[in-house]
């Protein structure tokens, strides 16, 4: 009986959750077709339930299983998928950010982007991925699990969390002290403008006038951190 992808990633990050064996799970995505992939992944939103919830699997594995760190973590091809090998790069930069040059702030395209990756990217880059990719780190969002019925309210809800616990506002001094995320990415933000936007939606206050400082970033390990309300039981 044919499987749907993204109900079959939520099966491995729920696995990988609980310490299941996923073995069986990772061959059923390494052997499926080119064909089926593609004839399933066909809109942003089925291509970031998919992706999103094998990068925060896989992040786990590699670093469990796999023994691990930065930046080999990140570069190792190991993700099997309908007969290729990806890596957690390939899916966050290639795929999910539609081939941006990972150092570039978001504003310079990987000019030696594969034909594959190409293939598989969204059509538009959504900044709420930022707050849904784990990678393992004490600053980094809490792993959440991701549905395609609900991912719109879902990716609301971990940016809105995420903003209302890692934001820091002094009305006094008139600054606000963000997370290094906002920097790091910054086009995928809208710059500065955007960034003013952002917040002021998630958080319903107006920030024009105030300074934004950048607040530093822990890269303390921190696995297994899972947002526990938002998994199916």
């Amino acid at each position: 009986m044919a499987f749907m992808l993204t109900q079959k990633s939520g099966e491995l990050l729920l696995s990988v959750k609980n310490e299941k064996p996923v073995s069986g799970i990772l061959d059923e995505l390494e052997n499926i077709s080119w064909k089926r992939l593609e004839e399933q992944l066909t809109n942003d939103n089925l291509k970031l339930v998919f992706w999103i919830n094998i990068y925060n699997s896989f992040y786990q594995i590699l670093s469990k299983s796999y023994h691990l760190s930065a930046p080999k973590i990140y570069t190792s091809k190991i993700i099997p998928v309908a007969g290729y090998k990806f890596s957690l790069d390939n899916i966050e930069h290639g795929i999910v950010r539609k081939f941006r040059y990972k150092y570039s702030l978001g504003y310079f395209p990987n000019i030696f982007t594969s034909s594959t990756i190409k293939n598989l990217a969204v059509d538009s880059v959504d900044f709420r991925i930022h707050f849904a990719l784990n990678c393992g780190a004490k600053s980094c969002p809490p792993i959440r699990f991701y549905s395609e019925k609900d991912l719109d309210q879902q990716l609301d809800l971990a940016t809105r969390s995420f903003l209302e616990s890692e934001t820091k506002i002094n009305s006094e001094k008139r600054q606000v002290k963000i997370t290094r995320l906002f920097l790091w990415f910054h086009k995928d933000f809208g710059g500065n403008k955007g960034i003013r936007k952002i917040l002021k939606a998630y958080l319903h206050k107006d920030f024009n006038g105030y300074k934004l400082r950048f607040d530093q970033y822990s890269w303390d390990i921190h696995l297994n951190n899972y947002s526990e309300g938002s998994f199916p039981k």
